[in-house]
């Protein structure tokens, strides 16, 4: 049995590399590394896979959030509700621009972002919600969107860790993740479904007039060169990484159904376990595409459980060990720990163990009867 990875990049490059080297050799010999026409080519290779009028790369998933954020031209103070449940760049932006973030607990099955918590969290200085399609699957949309309707909010999904998820609303309707709201984001950071290899991000919209205003912001504020309308950034997707992810995207969906299939095979192996929560997907509402394959380890052995996995050689992630509103750099004696009661139960069950498109039968059957000897043996 090959070694296992928690991400096996240097597995699936083997599979494209012919592809990728005369995809990186055209953009070497034309040397227009900077917003050259292979930029251009995966945003619209974006915008027909994802069925938005507008993609504009940029240089990662956390400046697209800022960049995203910024183009809604918010005043200092005013707040932002996001889930407590997720990774630090979404509270870093808000809280870079001067805007409060408002933190709020989670559902317990899919990880996401509860509408519920939503609603008790509006105040008159409320102006987005940031939903984190988190692990691969889609926030509850139909709910999230009625929230921003009846409050007149704006909606940023966070899509790192779900592109090419596909929501099906209650009226039979179906979007891509980051397709939903009023702007999307993602990142390509190598280790995603889509990823680079390097940093990268991009931000979707359907909305013409936000879309000019993110190119200007990510471009130094520019609409026009040397002018500088808007306060903007330097965030570019460079034309290598484009090459890259023009070819992988067009393996995306293929990439996707593999992650579902290693994910049916745990599920397989591990249903019905005493000691075992495997991921909840719901089906009728949202595609998962496991970004994470995260269980839950219901008898507060998750640690030690962790140890027996390293011990076997099989690597894990824990994502995340600290919920946001416990972390140093982002402290505010408003948080109540009653309002982050699941948050705070989810930090110390999920264990999240190796996915990715290369996984084979042999490693998925290896790593469970792993998990399922710890506790017999226990």
């Amino acid at each position: 049995m090959k070694k296992i990875e928690m991400v096996d990049l240097k597995g699936q490059y083997k599979e494209i590399e012919q592809e990728i080297r005369k995809s990186l050799n055209q953009v070497l010999h034309s040397t227009q590394f900077i917003k050259g026409p292979d930029v251009s080519e995966f945003e619209r290779d974006l915008e027909k896979y994802l069925g938005v009028n507008n993609a504009i790369a940029c240089g990662s998933g956390t400046d697209a959030l800022q960049i995203a954020l910024m183009s809604l031209e918010l005043n200092p103070g005013e707040e932002i509700i996001t889930t407590d449940f997720t990774f630090a760049a979404t509270i870093e932006v808000i809280l870079l621009l001067g805007l409060k973030p408002i933190l709020v607990d989670i559902d317990p099955k899919t990880f996401n972002i509860d509408p519920n918590k939503v609603k008790e969290a509006l105040t008159k200085k409320t102006k987005a919600i940031i939903p984190v399609h988190l692990f691969g699957q889609i926030s509850n949309m139909d709910e999230i969107l009625n929230i921003a309707k009846e409050n007149k909010l704006f909606i940023i999904e966070d899509n790192a860790q779900s592109m090419g998820s596909t929501y099906t609303f209650l009226n039979g309707e179906k979007k891509k993740a980051g397709t939903i709201g009023d702007i999307g984001t993602t990142s390509f950071f190598p280790s995603k479904n889509l990823g680079a290899y390097g940093d990268g991000g991009a931000i979707f919209t359907d909305n013409n007039e936000f879309a000019d205003r993110i190119r200007a912001i990510s471009n130094h504020g520019m609409y026009k060169r040397y002018y500088h309308d808007l306060l903007g950034v330097n965030s570019r997707l460079d034309s290598l990484q484009a090459a890259i992810l023009k070819v992988k995207l067009k393996y995306l969906d293929s990439y996707n159904q593999k992650r579902q299939n290693a994910a049916n095979e745990y599920n397989n192996a591990l249903k019905n376990h005493e000691n075992i929560i495997t991921p909840f997907h719901n089906i009728s509402r949202s595609s998962h595409v496991y970004h994470q394959y995260t269980i839950r380890v219901t008898n507060s052995d998750r640690d030690k459980l962790a140890e027996h996995l390293s011990g076997d050689n099989i690597p894990y992630g824990i994502y995340y060990p600290l919920p946001l509103h416990k972390q140093k750099a982002y402290h505010n004696d408003s948080y109540i720990e009653d309002n982050f009661k699941v948050t705070n139960k989810m930090v110390n069950e999920v264990i999240s163990l190796p996915m990715h498109s290369e996984l084979d039968e042999n490693q998925i059957d290896y790593i469970s009867s792993s998990i399922k000897s710890f506790f017999k043996n226990k």
